[in-house]
């Protein structure tokens, strides 16, 4: 009769099989850390490993070359004071001279005193002169006669036309009051006024040839005229042009073509 076989009823260990597993998972991690420390040390030989493959002979001594360099030790920190920390350089390093610094240059701020404003001389009055101008006046019995008015004109370079440019704007209000007209017709623009000898050239526009009054009121008009500049010491007689030209008559029969003075009234 056979023996009976008898199975093996021993049960694996299993606190062995789990210590080894337990040491293939550190030496992996250990493997897998080392690796990582040292990545690009790996990835570095890894490159020079396949440029010597790869590269020709006399590039690959230059880069063993470049490879035997040995780095500038790093700057020692040196502590001098506490909380101070001050770095000594390399003896190898040169030494590099920091130009020094500029020296700050004063701003110049605007000034924010308020200036007082100068005082503005008030430049003196104008000279002044009387000046006589001739009106006419219509007196109670109706006879037109003629009357001398005085006027503070300014004093300028050209005082006979400034005389009649005030003769040609009428009498006042006041004046007005009193009867004084002015009978010179209304429109008439002085257009020159100038001397030759003791005769003074006036020019009027064609308007001074049309009077309303009649004889009497060209009379009138002209003797206005002549009393008015004869007032300058410098002119005897008047010759009437207008627009530049002597005309020979004025209204009715009252001859102009020669000059007129005051003895001719």
């Amino acid at each position: 009769m056979r023996k009976p076989v008898k199975k093996n009823t021993q049960k694996p260990n299993p606190i062995g099989s789990q210590a080894v597993i337990i040491f293939w998972l550190l030496f992996v991690i250990v493997i897998i850390a080392v690796f990582m420390a040292n990545t690009d040390t790996i990835i570095r030989n890894f490159n020079i490993f396949r440029t010597r493959l790869t590269a020709p002979s006399g590039m690959m001594e230059e880069e063993l070359l470049e490879d035997e360099e040995i780095s500038e030790p790093a700057p020692v920190e040196r502590i001098t004071e506490p909380g101070i920390i001050t770095v000594a350089p390399n003896q190898t390093q040169t030494q590099t001279q920091t130009p020094p610094a500029e020296q700050d240059r004063p701003v110049q701020t605007p000034s924010t005193q308020t200036q007082t404003p100068t005082q503005t001389q008030t430049p003196p009055p104008a000279q002044t002169r009387d000046r006589a101008i001739y009106f006419t006046q219509i007196d109670r019995d109706g006879q037109i006669l003629h009357t001398r008015v005085t006027r503070r004109i300014p004093v300028s370079d050209s005082p006979m036309v400034d005389a009649l440019n005030v003769l040609l704007s009428g009498p006042t209000a006041e004046e007005l009051n009193r009867n004084i007209l002015n009978l010179i017709p209304q429109n008439t623009r002085l257009l020159s006024a100038t001397v030759r000898g003791s005769t003074a050239y006036i020019n009027f526009s064609e308007d001074f040839m049309f009077n309303t009054f009649g004889v009497e009121g060209y009379v009138a008009q002209l003797r206005q005229i002549v009393w008015t500049v004869t007032e300058f010491p410098t002119v005897s007689d008047v010759q009437i042009l207008i627009e530049g030209r002597v005309h020979n008559y004025l209204g009715e029969g009252i001859f102009i073509g020669v000059p007129i003075s005051r003895q001719s009234f």
